[in-house]
């Protein structure tokens, strides 16, 4: 028998972050995401996605232990977008018994349509920086702080519940990074620059944070992200709290802006990989030891990978060749840095426009994940 109880209480929110760190305990692949962090997403009045949003979270127990949990979202801004009724599910995790994951399941489809819902989809987080898709590929690879992990017997699950349909796979990329400059990327910038008088420009951390530009590069984010699976349009609160997150900590020589004249038409914004580092905290936690393992790559960029977080371009002047000025200015960085692989963040595999750039790399689709929907 199982029992759903639903989370009312900052104890019970810890016990429900708490339940990832102990079911993937002994992964090697598994990457712990910073409690701090996770409190921060889940909590009413820390997340501003609230403002658009309305949530709540469920663990499952059976004899008397906790066996799964998953969280219930309804993104009121995202549905109006796209014209749904849907409620979303993420945070799902659970051990390999099929009445936890069903119990989980009928759970989130029951508040939904308590709400007035019509669909269900998942995973998805709040907006659409949120971890995204459950794993059905790559199973043996080191994941990232930015992505799901879980284990193969979640997605058999999913099938076994029934009703639920591929709605969107996400795939991403794991590029060998040039040791020269004779890659494409090269060429084509210098062809870019001297056709269109596009410039790369390389912010200080005063423009970007007391000047203002960091906002502009998630304003840019709404512009060129619009258009994909589930997008909700950020709010200036929701950017602020990106700002924080991302730009105040970056190195800015792994952050690139793309200028005509003086307005921002594209930008990437990438991180040295903190998945070694993080394996280091304990249930998610900096502290007693894993501030120094942060540290070094942070400060040191000990690791040989970078992860591309964000990368956008107007759609205007992607035909022009704009994403090139992006991809030399960072690889000289790389190069500079010593790293030997990129990866890339998760990238819809129906977006060919995008996928098509990585042939001009040595690169190779190395995971996936795959958000189900399922009518209520």
């Amino acid at each position: 028998m199982v029992e759903i109880r639903k989370v009312s209480s900052k104890r019970e929110l810890k016990q429900f972050i708490q339940f990832y760190y102990d079911l993937y305990r002994d992964s090697s692949q598994a990457v712990p995401y910073l409690f701090f962090d996770e409190m921060a997403t889940l909590r009413r009045d820390k997340n501003p996605s609230f403002e658009c949003c309305e949530a709540d979270y469920f663990m499952a127990f059976k004899d008397g232990r906790m066996a799964g949990r998953v969280a219930a979202i309804i993104n009121r801004r995202a549905n109006e977008r796209w014209k749904v009724s849907q409620v979303r599910f993420g945070w799902l995790d659970f051990v390999d018994d099929i009445e936890v994951s069903t119990a989980l399941m009928e759970a989130v489809g029951q508040w939904g349509r308590e709400r007035g819902m019509t669909e269900m989809a998942g995973p998805l987080g709040f907006i659409d920086t949120d971890r995204e898709g459950m794993l059905v590929e790559g199973f043996d690879e080191l994941s990232t702080m930015y992505v799901n992990y879980n284990y193969p017997y979640y997605a058999d699950h999913i099938s076994r519940i029934g009703g639920f349909a591929k709605d969107n796979d996400y795939v991403e990329i794991k590029v060998r990074i040039p040791q020269d400059d004779n890659y494409k990327f090269h060429k084509i910038a210098g062809m870019v620059k001297q056709r269109y008088g596009l410039r790369v420009h390389k912010f200080t951390r005063r423009e970007l944070i007391d000047e203002g530009w960091g906002r502009e590069v998630f304003h840019l984010l709404n512009a060129t992200y619009k258009d994909l699976y589930g997008f909700s349009q950020l709010s200036s609160q929701q950017i602020d709290k990106l700002v924080n997150d991302y730009i105040k900590i970056a190195d800015l020589n792994l952050v690139t802006g793309v200028m005509d004249g003086d307005r921002m038409i594209g930008f990437g914004i990438t991180f040295s990989s903190m998945s070694r580092a993080l394996q280091h905290c304990k249930n998610g936690r900096v502290f007693p030891f894993g501030w120094w393992h942060l540290l070094q790559v942070l400060k040191r960029h000990n690791t040989d990978t970078v992860d591309l977080l964000l990368i956008g371009v107007l759609p205007e002047y992607r035909s022009k060749g704009a994403n090139a000025l992006i991809f030399d200015d960072l690889i000289q960085q790389y190069q500079r840095y010593g790293f030997i692989w990129a990866v890339t963040g998760p990238q819809m595999e129906r977006n060919e426009a995008v996928l098509a750039q990585w042939q001009y790399l040595d690169s190779k689709v190395f995971r996936r994940h795959r958000c189900f929907r399922k009518l209520l």
